[in-house]
């Protein structure tokens, strides 16, 4: 017996779906009352970035009630997040199913998005979300939310002002505005930026390029191309190399072995997402610290994507010590001696996290606590990069490192990848996102409310609209027998 999985918006299109989530959002009384005393000329939250975290930090804190807020974002509009920029994989690594940004309403998931637009049978047959297609949902969750994102506009620098924050801008009519809270929802180098090998130092940037950057692969066709890394990004800029014409593609893997085992994926559940900001700190640590050394893998497909080339090749035990350009071309040195000749070279290295390299922060980025400030692991467990990770607050604030010095501090909020070794995966990628976004609309919906609670106290003193008229019931008198003192 087979059992109908299809649903009402099924193939229907996106107006139907559109429709349907609407009235969802009405059933439960969406948005959430506006309840935060307005302060003249102040944005009670500004969130910069217009991508996956910035649009549900924005759901999440509309159907909290909290109305007054801006989303900046510097790209153009359709070009948020990396999607349609330096992400070059084919799919997306995450299950077609999992719900992401979607917080708790079925009709804005990817599936409903998908399905009611191609039906059941051909979800059926999706294997991984392509991923242009994930931007195409994306921008149907900002239209069909109607989320007000200001593109083109970059936040230079924040500085406090009293009680609230002073945002420099560029691209916007405004030079700048005043906010209470400031959410960072900048994705994974939200906190940090490329990270560029110092052996790249005295090469001259026409030879190479980082993963993130954009990079004309057409000018690639018939070059001899070095990848350093072996990560998924370095995979992604590999096989877009070799299918616009690369005469040969060669990664360069400091690793002895390719990684095959995606560590964290084995212990995903709500579990560790609810408990993980909670553990100590050694254990914490020892959860991040083992994800980094033993290196997430490229996707199977992505891999597979460039091993189909005849002309890729994958060199393990080469760790890159040196670059220099010689007639024309890349000399690349290794540590155990050896050299490669390449006439480009595209580092797939990362990102670092460092919240002393992000200039919003001004002069106050070295007062940002970090991990390395606060713990010393077993020495079988040392991790620079992952100590130059900030250490947060649960809330996801940032923290001083010394008291008194920038306490304006707490009322920035680091909902990107540099909050995951403070509070795990929650603020970044598709699986815990939703639950993130709760967790931050709590925490800011909570702070708020305790910096007014003399004007909430106020307001519940002065109200004063009655539920009774009078006209509800009729006294009577209580007429009693005096001599038995009873009720006659």
């Amino acid at each position: 017996m087979t059992h109908d999985t299809s649903s009402p918006i099924d193939g229907q299109g996106l107006e139907a779906l559109e429709a349907r989530l609407h009235e969802d959002l009405k059933f439960l009384c969406w948005p959430g009352k506006d309840w935060v005393p307005a302060r003249e000329g102040v944005t009670d939250v500004v969130i910069i970035g217009g991508g996956m975290c910035g649009m549900v930090a924005w759901t999440a804190l509309k159907t909290g009630g909290i109305h007054n807020m801006r989303v900046l974002d510097r790209s153009p509009e359709g070009l948020e997040g990396p999607w349609l920029t330096y992400a070059r994989m084919e799919t997306l690594r995450s299950p077609k199913e999992l719900t992401g940004p979607a917080y708790g309403h079925g009709a804005l998931t990817f599936q409903a998005w998908y399905r009611a637009q191609f039906g059941t049978e051909d979800w059926e047959a999706l294997d991984k979300i392509p991923r242009p297609m994930w931007m195409d949902y994306l921008k149907w969750y900002r239209k069909v939310l109607d989320i007000p994102t200001e593109n083109g506009v970059s936040v230079d620098l924040v500085e406090p002002e009293g009680d609230l924050l002073r945002l420099h801008l560029s691209g916007a009519s405004e030079g700048s505005i005043l906010c209470r809270k400031l959410i960072f929802a900048t994705g994974r180098d939200g906190t940090g930026q490329p990270n560029i090998p110092g052996f790249v130092k005295n090469l001259e940037s026409k030879y190479w390029a980082h993963s993130a950057d954009e990079i004309d692969f057409d000018a690639l066709k018939g070059k001899r191309v070095a990848v350093v890394g072996v990560g998924a990004s370095a995979v992604d800029n590999a096989a877009e190399a070799l299918e616009h014409g690369a005469a040969e593609v060669r990664h360069l893997i400091r690793r002895k072995e390719m990684p095959t085992i995606n560590k964290m994926m084995g212990i995903g559940s709500f579990g560790f997402t609810a408990g993980y900001a909670s553990l100590p700190d050694k254990w914490r640590w020892r959860f991040m610290q083992y994800s980094f050394a033993t290196q997430t893998p490229p996707p199977h497909g992505s891999t597979n994507r460039v091993s189909r080339h005849p002309n890729a090749f994958f060199h393990f035990g080469k760790a890159v010590q040196s670059t220099v350009e010689k007639n024309g071309a890349v000399q690349v040195g290794f540590a155990d001696g050896s050299s490669y000749e390449a006439d480009f070279v595209i580092l797939g290295t990362g990102f670092t996290i460092d919240p002393l390299s992000r200039t919003e922060f001004g002069d106050a980025a070295g007062n940002i606590l970090l991990w390395q400030d606060v713990y010393t692991p077993p020495e079988d467990e040392q991790s620079r990069d992952l100590g130059r990770f900030p250490y947060l607050n649960e809330d996801f604030t940032f923290r001083e490192k010394v008291p008194g010095t920038a306490s304006w501090l707490s009322n920035v909020y680091c909902f990107n990848y540099g909050a995951s070794a403070s509070l795990g995966k929650v603020s970044g990628d598709i699986p815990g996102i939703s639950e993130g976004a709760g967790w931050l609309t709590r925490a800011v919906a909570g702070q708020l409310y305790s910096e007014d609670v003399a004007e909430h106290w106020q307001a519940m003193l002065d109200y004063d609209k009655p539920e009774l008229d009078g006209s509800e019931w009729t006294p009577t008198e209580l007429a009693c027998d005096e001599k038995k003192g009873k009720v006659a």
